[in-house]
């Protein structure tokens, strides 16, 4: 099921305080069947406020959704052909894994025996087959939310809605069960939103993204893409883990200066700037252009270790992802030459990118 959504718009307004929230602003979005979506973004950026209107339980102040051709804007949630599952699994405690599963086909009004089956099936379909006569007390906090999918997938929907699905889980368990949702989706080809503060779960499990603030999408696309090329200062620091680092610079004369130092060249021309540089974009280089002072060392594993540095004049640290096995300098200071594929240039004023190429509209269409 395809789903586009035009000029999505929701203002929540609070006439005796005064105030208004534009929650989500303008929101322009196609999103193909069959793919697994994130939206992604810090609290309060308008992702889940868009995953309700997807669902029916917010309406829009303007704009409108289809799901394929159909105009679904006015229609009630039951009416969608969507399977929500919420943050809480919202699972009946009362009732058994099987009752919970079958509960939104008894509602149909289809036979108990066929509700059985189908809840079978879908118990099967997120492994927990095995659970079906325990109650949710019963149940781990990964096997509640397989049962809140399984309930979800039972009415067969056209459009699966998960918001923050993972959230109350710990660790391990985040990692285990955004593998399961991944696996599912692909086995099911149903159409996935899935809403996410975590920028790691988003990538590690979507087809493509949708990152927000503040109401407006800042970048669609391919998670990697994204992290590779990102549009503005927001969505650069946003993703990677470590954050990318970020110097004020300046260009002058056709090159980036942090400092007193020249990093590279470029083709723009004078002007305040931000520097945005991946962890693993620094290269220790004895004859590197940035000096840096080094302050700790932690080492990640067998592979890599993370140098802490900063500039001279400040102390914000600046994390470098370096090979374990490079010999570090002794003295106070290390230099670095710099990946140029890993370094971001932002108008100091609008943090929006610089590019080489002309500055166009922004892609929103999810492919």
């Amino acid at each position: 099921m395809k789903i586009i959504l035009e000029h999505l718009t929701k203002v929540f307004e609070n006439k005796k305080a005064g105030r208004r929230v534009v929650a989500v602003n303008d929101l322009n979005v196609e999103i193909p069947s069959g793919k697994l979506i994130g939206l992604l973004g810090p609290s309060g950026c308008g992702k889940s406020t868009t995953l309700f209107m997807l669902s029916g339980l917010e309406e829009p102040t303007s704009g409108r959704i289809y799901f394929g051709e159909d105009d679904v804007t006015d229609l009630a949630p039951e009416k969608r052909g969507i399977g929500l599952v919420f943050q809480n699994y919202a699972l009946y405690p009362h009732m058994t894994v099987e009752q919970n599963i079958m509960f939104p086909l008894l509602n149909m009004r289809i036979k108990k025996d066929a509700a059985k089956v189908r809840a079978a099936e879908a118990a099967k379909l997120v492994q927990i087959e095995d659970l079906l006569l325990r109650k949710p007390s019963e149940l781990s906090g990964g096997q509640q939310q397989r049962v809140a999918i399984a309930r979800a997938l039972v009415k067969f929907p056209s459009v699966l809605l998960l918001d923050e699905p993972l959230s109350n889980l710990d660790a391990r368990l985040r990692l285990q069960t955004r593998e399961e949702i991944k696996r599912i989706q692909k086995e099911t080809g149903i159409t996935t939103v899935f809403v996410t503060h975590d920028q790691e779960e988003a990538m590690s499990i979507c087809d493509s993204m949708l990152v927000m603030k503040h109401g407006i999408l800042q970048q669609a696309g391919v998670p990697q893409d994204i992290y590779d090329d990102p549009a503005n200062l927001f969505v650069a620091n946003f993703l990677g883990t470590p954050p990318v680092n970020i110097f004020e610079g300046e260009i002058k004369d056709h090159k980036v200066y942090i400092g007193d130092e020249c990093v590279q060249e470029c083709p723009f021309e004078d002007q305040l700037i931000y520097v945005g540089i991946r962890p693993e974009g620094f290269i220790v280089d004895a004859n590197g252009p940035l000096t840096l002072l080094k302050d700790h060392i932690d080492v990640m594993g067998r592979d890599k270790s993370i140098v802490s540095v900063h500039p001279a004049s400040t102390k914000p640290f600046v994390r470098s992802i370096i090979d374990s096995d490079i010999q570090l300098p002794t003295t106070e200071t290390i230099k670095f030459s710099l990946k140029p594929n890993k370094v971001f240039l932002f108008n100091r004023e609008t943090e929006v990118r610089l590019r080489v190429e002309e500055e166009t509209t922004p892609e929103v269409e999810v492919a």
